[in-house]
């Protein structure tokens, strides 16, 4: 037998008595201790819980930011989209060669912008003929009609985009209503 194997009972046996011969004091100041290293563990385990709920955040609006950095870019193009298609609708009824072959680049120019828009992101919100949503159309006034169903859209005045998930213009529509019944 080593000599630390014959006094490791009387090691526990010298602890003991240590620990019989404490004060009530010594007691209390240690409970306080560890009452205040249990408070100082839960402290630090809040603050390690924090702080990576701060990173994911950090990283989560780094992803974001990046995605939808050109918002404010595409919605200051969104009104140059609107007039070529004002000058398209204006320019459909006119019979004259020369203004034929305008219109025709004006178009060429309308897709070639609509599909370099389209490659960042951007997708139109197509609105007539489907039920009112809120969340994705902006309402500007209610018309009887006996073709569309109540709730659904009417027609689209302006024409509403999403940059992915997010909405950059609610489409401006008119939303179909039951016609008024003739007093018999």
């Amino acid at each position: 037998m080593s000599k630390t194997e014959a006094e490791s009972p009387a090691t526990e046996k010298a602890a003991t008595d240590e620990s019989a011969a404490l004060s009530p004091e010594q007691i209390a100041e240690l409970q306080a201790r560890v009452a205040k290293a249990d408070e100082n563990w839960e402290r630090l385990l809040r603050t390690t819980a924090d702080f990576d709920n701060f990173k994911k955040r950090a990283a989560r609006e780094k992803i974001e930011s990046v995605q939808y950095a050109n918002v404010n870019l595409l919605q200051r193009i969104l009104p140059v989209l609107d007039n070529f298609e004002m000058a398209l609708a204006a320019t459909q009824n006119v019979k004259d060669e020369k203004l034929a072959s305008l219109q025709s680049g004006v178009a060429m120019i309308q897709t070639q912008l609509k599909n370099a828009l389209t490659e960042t992101g951007l997708e139109e919100i197509d609105a007539t003929g489907k039920p009112f949503d809120p969340t994705l159309h902006e309402a500007l006034s209610e018309q009887e009609s006996a073709d569309v169903p109540e709730g659904n859209v009417l027609q689209q005045v302006r024409k509403g985009y999403k940059l992915k998930d997010r909405l950059l213009r609610a489409a401006a529509v008119i939303v179909a209503k039951a016609p008024a019944k003739n007093p018999a």
